[in-house]
């Protein structure tokens, strides 16, 4: 077989890289997470608190663990990083993890947003369109869509690298104009003086809010938990910097372009989302009433916007009903470019864990076009599956206890390493050793604390935490079973 593969080819420049940091993080997630921030903090002053710890945290972490890409730039990324501070088996669960719910987990839940979002558009694409029955399973026109789109994408990225991130470069640059666009007509043509008064005269009053738009104050306690819940949304959406990691042997410099470019996206995007929630608060009010006679957009207020669609309720505070078709546009295009570039980074890890005997062989074959297809299609056919499961906010809340954990420790892995190999070769060493790594590891297992023990959230953390202990038995099952079945081109 080998003489019908291909060779990586280090087509990725930096320019690529960056587009595919900033897409593969604006998704929908922007769009849509500020309406339950604001029901679960209650005012402007904490919704853009949320946002800017958000920042924080990730910058803290893509400046950090920039160290370990610039150590191991090899295909695989985070996988390879915890391989190489810990051991295969901490590696193998970061990838099991990777495949049954991180990353195919956030394919499906874009893609199911893209779906929704083409709804706006063409009514035919809704959530009430039932096409038929399996069981208690009812398959709609938004997941047949959904799927449709990762098999589109992933065909796209198994015809070679180069499809993959021409693909990142035109949807990334346009989303980011658009929203660059958005801000400043936003800014300067959309404010709505009676939202700011609103919005900003009891900025810092802190309560939760129901569905039914009933209120209960926050006490200081009461208020640290709801911002470590209602930074499930904007981690998410703040998600996926990471991911040009994966892609090591194939990106142009890699120890120096995949620390730039995640430094330089992770900074773009934090800049583009506190701006783009100000828009929100300059033109609604936050408080709303989600009656169904509050049938326009301001008297639905952030909280209560219409299927959380923030943003769309803005642009149609602006633009009438050409703003919804508007937004609707950008997101479909926003969603599209970041899957493309979550799906082309996924498989690399997959092909990774094959190649060190731990996963099926085959993944660890490259097609001709010289990147790994099996890897790919077997990212698409499980994601497609996940389509069919759990609304968007349940595929969020099981993705995010086990992404921030294993980022959690990853970034200890620089403490790892700076121990146990203290000669190694460090082309970036991550910025304000060891303050700025133990910031973030401090939050972030604050932020894992509180949906691992949160009633809303405990459910969906243990259950993580059961598929990650699960994984242990796989481990070595697999590893019995494949260690000895490596390809021969090893």
């Amino acid at each position: 077989m080998s003489e019908k593969q291909g060779h990586f080819q280090r087509a990725i420049t930096l320019f690529d890289a960056v587009m595919i940091v900033t897409g593969g993080m604006i998704g929908s997630g922007i769009f849509i997470v500020s309406t339950s921030i604001a029901r679960q903090v209650g005012s402007a002053g904490w919704l853009l608190v949320v946002w800017i710890i958000t920042g924080l945290i990730t910058l803290a972490g893509a400046v950090s663990y920039g160290e370990l890409s610039a150590m191991f730039p090899k295909v695989g990324g985070q996988y390879v990083y915890l391989r190489e501070a810990y051991n295969k088996l901490v590696a193998f669960l970061y990838g099991w993890s990777l495949f049954t719910v991180i990353q195919t987990g956030v394919i499906a839940a874009v893609g199911v947003a893209f779906a929704r979002f083409t709804g706006v558009l063409f009514p035919w694409f809704s959530e009430q369109h039932v096409l038929f029955n399996v069981g208690p399973l009812a398959f709609t026109t938004v997941q047949l869509l959904a799927i449709l789109m990762i098999v589109g994408l992933t065909w796209i990225n198994a015809n070679g690298v180069r499809s993959g991130k021409l693909i990142s470069n035109v949807f990334g640059s346009t989303k980011l104009v658009a929203l660059a666009l958005l801000i400043l007509f936003g800014l300067i043509l959309g404010i709505n003086h009676e939202a700011v008064q609103i919005n900003f005269t009891g900025m810092w009053q802190a309560a939760s809010f129901n569905d039914l738009g009933q209120a209960t104050p926050l006490d200081t306690w009461g208020l640290i938990g709801a911002i470590g819940l209602a930074m499930t949304g904007s981690l998410f959406s703040s998600d996926c910097w990471n991911n040009i990691g994966f892609s090591g042997d194939e990106i142009v410099r890699p120890e120096r372009t995949i620390v730039l470019s995640m430094a330089i996206g992770t900074a773009i995007v934090t800049a583009l989302y506190l701006l783009i929630n100000v828009v929100y608060l300059l033109v609604l009010p936050i408080p709303g009433n989600p009656a169904a006679a509050a049938t326009d957009v301001v008297g639905r207020g952030i909280m209560y916007a219409t299927n959380d669609r923030v943003a769309t309720a803005v642009a149609e505070s602006m633009l009438g009903r050409t703003g919804a078709y508007v937004m609707a546009v950008l997101i479909m295009i926003s969603t599209f470019g970041a899957n493309n570039g979550i799906i082309l980074s996924g498989a690399r890890a997959y092909y990774a864990m094959a190649k060190d005997g731990l996963f099926f062989p085959p993944l660890a074959r490259l097609n001709r076009a010289g990147v790994p297809g099996v890897a790919l299609w077997t990212q698409c056919a499980w994601a497609c599956l996940l389509c069919l499961t759990g609304s968007y906010g349940e595929l969020l809340n099981y993705v995010m206890f086990s992404v921030i954990l294993f980022y959690v420790i990853t970034i200890i892995g620089i403490f790892v390493l700076r121990r146990t190999r203290p000669n190694a070769p460090r082309p970036y060493r991550a910025f304000g050793y060891p303050l700025v790594p133990m910031f973030y590891i401090v939050l972030a297992s604050a932020f894992c604390a509180i949906l691992l023990f949160s009633p809303a959230t405990a459910t969906f953390s243990q259950r993580g935490l059961l598929l990650l202990a699960l994984g242990v038995p796989v481990y070595f099952v697999l590893e019995k079973q494949f260690n000895k079945q490596l390809p021969n081109d090893q």
